[in-house]
């Protein structure tokens, strides 16, 4: 009898339907986050080898009519590298690397410990907090509006922008439409004024990319600001949160992590492959009828590598259920891609990530949930894995 996918189950207890789906049905059609007909690849040998392989496309022109609805984004967000395949994302991602550099990232450091302590120095006399509000929400926001160069008056308006896309309002599901025409207008006068008066910011940098004379258009511009506003939040976010509920569950781990700084890499690693922020990876299209897993999926049908059910591969991980800061780089795990497609920000999201915890472990060493472990609301989303609130004590 063939595998059903429970959309209820799926989002109350994913771990368990993953397990399911890599035993009985690792290549399963489902119906996708869109309601329409999706391919979900569940093992990690069968997860990683699809990231790389350059016959799935990561552009929506190569799907079957009326197979894929998805986001709709107008042509000034979405000329970014998650609808690109080569050349042209090759060409993209060079000119990009050339202005978001290691040393670019690295002398965030100390920006982004100010700003965790500056975000616990709030909360500290009340004795709990709201940590997704308090501190994993604007923590990655302030970061990201440093990087781009955005001006102080405009980061409220960041905020509000990003919570209408990533939480919208069934009531009013107009928000969502209007935060994205506000980030257009907002970031096309925002390339403006950096071309007039350039900063040391990374806006102002990929402006001035060149590479032999070719340059961003001004679509791939405000399409990559875009793209590194709104996944550099929404992961990190999720990331702070999922991993401080795994170091909760966890007492041992976290109790070794703060009295060993020096574990946090591997921790931080470690507890990527645990919770990801992204269970799934962007959809992708076969460009032609392509096997998989040993299941033929027809060309231009959508494909959804689940990245969270690869990392708890027991063929790959031991014990893959268990946190253990020993395995080495969260034993290969796949939640910043991997292949050419593989996260442009993961230095920075690990070193935010890093400094969030180690700040939060250390400020705060009696850090407890405020509500019992099952009343944690999470977003309703197969696709991302985040939590909408974080209460706790101190």
């Amino acid at each position: 009898m063939p595998y059903t996918v429970d959309d209820a189950r799926l989002l109350a207890d994913p771990y368990a339907v993953y397990a399911e789906l890599r035993e009985q049905a690792p290549v399963q059609r489902i119906t996708g986050p869109d309601g329409a007909p999706a391919w979900l690849v569940t093992r990690y040998d069968d997860v990683k080898q699809a990231l790389a392989d350059p016959r799935l496309s990561l552009d929506k022109r190569h799907a079957l009519p009326g197979n894929y609805r998805g986001f709709s984004l107008p042509p000034a967000l979405d000329a970014n590298l998650l609808n690109m395949d080569p050349p042209d994302h090759t060409r993209v991602r060079r000119l990009v690397s050339k202005a978001f550099t290691a040393r670019r990232v690295e002398a965030l450091r100390e920006p982004v410990q100010r700003v965790a302590d500056s975000l616990l120095d709030a909360v500290e006399g009340q004795g709990r907090a709201e940590l997704i509000a308090d501190y994993a929400g604007p923590l990655p926001i302030i970061v990201i509006c440093d990087l781009l160069g955005v001006p102080q008056e405009a980061r409220r308006d960041f905020r509000a922008w990003t919570d209408a896309m990533l939480l919208p309002d069934p009531t009013r599901p107009e928000r969502a439409k209007e935060a994205v025409g506000s980030m257009v207008r907002f970031y096309v006068e925002l390339i403006r004024r950096k071309r007039e008066q350039p900063g040391d910011d990374l806006l102002s940098a990929m402006i001035a990319a060149r590479d032999e004379g070719d340059r961003l258009t001004e679509d791939e511009l405000t399409s990559l600001a875009f793209l590194i506003h709104f996944a550099g939040y929404e992961n990190v976010v999720h990331l702070i949160g999922n991993a401080t509920v795994a170091l909760l569950d966890d007492p041992k781990r976290a109790r070794a992590l703060r009295e060993d700084p020096s574990l946090m890499p591997a921790a931080v690693e470690e507890l990527a492959r645990f919770d990801p922020p992204g269970a799934l990876a962007i959809r992708r299209f076969p460009l032609e009828d392509l096997e998989i897993g040993g299941v033929t999926v027809p060309a231009g049908e959508t494909v959804m590598l689940c990245i969270a059910s690869a990392n708890r591969d027991p063929a790959r991980v031991h014990d893959p259920d268990r946190l253990d800061f020993e395995r080495a780089g969260g034993a290969g795990h796949l939640s910043l891609g991997h292949g050419i497609h593989y996260c442009l920000g993961a230095p920075l999201a690990r070193l935010e990530t890093a400094v969030a915890l180690g700040t939060l472990l250390r400020r705060f060493p009696d850090l407890a949930l405020g509500v019992p472990r099952d009343e944690l609301r999470r977003r309703p989303s197969i696709r991302a894995r985040g939590l909408i609130e974080l209460p706790v004590t101190f």
